[in-house]
C-alpha cells in the first residue's frame, strides 16, 4: 500500500489583542492596537511626520515615500510570523504616533527580527518602551524568545530603550549593531521595563511566565 500526498498542516492562527488607552507622559491619549489593512495611508502619512534622521534610523538609508509593495507587507499581516502594534491618538486616531513590528526569521523559529518608530513629536515619552513591551508580549504568545534588531550605533534612543530589556549588542558592520533581546521577563533587568511588562500583561491578560512581581 503506497501512502498518499502529505497532508498540509493547518496554518498557525493569528495572535489576537484587544486595544489599549494610554497616556504618554505629556498627557498625549494614546491607543494601541493591532495594525490592519486599512493601515496604509495612516503610515504613509506617518513617515512624512519622521524627520530625515529618524527615517534613515529606521530603514539604514534615506526614504521619502512608501510603495505600494511596502505598504501591503507592513499593514497585510499574518498575527503570527508577522505582527504590528500601531499606536495613534485617542482623540485623533488619524493621527499615528508609532508603530512596532516583528517578523520571524525564517529557519530560525524561536527568534524574530523586531522594529520599533516613533514620530519624532513625541519621542522621549514613554512610547517605545510600551510599544517594545507590547511586542514582546504579542512575540512571546507566538512562541518567539528573542528579537534580533540592526540599528546605527548612533542611534541611542533605541538603544537605550533595547538596554532596558537587557539587549545584547555588537558590531554587526561599519556603524550598524545588532541587538539582541531576550524575551524571558526574568532576563529583563530595567526596572521600567519590568513595570511595563507587569502592566501591559494584565491589561492583555497575558502571563508573564517567570516575571518577578515583587521586582
Amino acid at each position: 500500500m503506497t501512502a498518499g500526498p502529505p497532508v498540509p498542516l493547518p496554518a498557525a492562527p493569528p495572535v489576537r489583542f484587544d486595544a489599549v488607552t494610554t497616556r504618554l507622559r505629556d498627557g498625549t491619549p494614546a491607543l494601541i492596537r493591532p495594525i490592519v489593512p486599512a493601515d496604509k495611508d495612516l503610515l504613509r502619512r506617518g513617515l512624512r511626520e519622521l524627520s530625515e534622521e529618524s527615517r534613515v534610523r529606521r530603514f539604514m538609508r534615506p526614504v521619502s515615500e512608501l510603495t505600494d509593495e511596502q505598504l501591503a507587507y507592513f499593514t497585510e499581516v499574518d498575527g503570527w510570523d508577522h505582527f504590528a502594534w500601531v499606536a495613534v491618538r485617542a482623540d485623533a486616531p488619524d493621527e499615528g504616533l508609532g508603530v512596532a513590528r516583528y517578523v520571524r526569521i525564517p529557519g530560525e523559529p524561536t527568534v524574530a527580527e523586531a522594529a520599533v518608530t516613533v514620530v519624532d513629536a513625541h519621542q522621549g515619552q514613554g512610547l517605545g518602551t510600551l510599544l517594545l513591551s507590547m511586542l514582546a508580549l504579542a512575540a512571546r504568545a507566538a512562541g518567539i524568545e528573542r528579537f534580533r534588531g540592526y540599528v546605527m550605533a548612533e542611534n541611542r534612543p533605541i538603544r537605550e530603550i533595547a538596554e532596558e530589556f537587557g539587549a545584547e549588542a555588537r558590531f554587526d558592520s561599519p556603524g550598524v549593531l545588532r541587538i539582541e533581546v531576550p524575551l524571558q521577563p526574568a532576563e529583563v533587568p530595567g526596572s521600567a521595563a519590568r513595570r511595563a511588562l507587569r502592566a501591559i500583561a494584565r491589561r492583555l491578560r497575558v502571563p508573564l511566565g517567570g516575571a518577578q512581581e515583587s521586582s
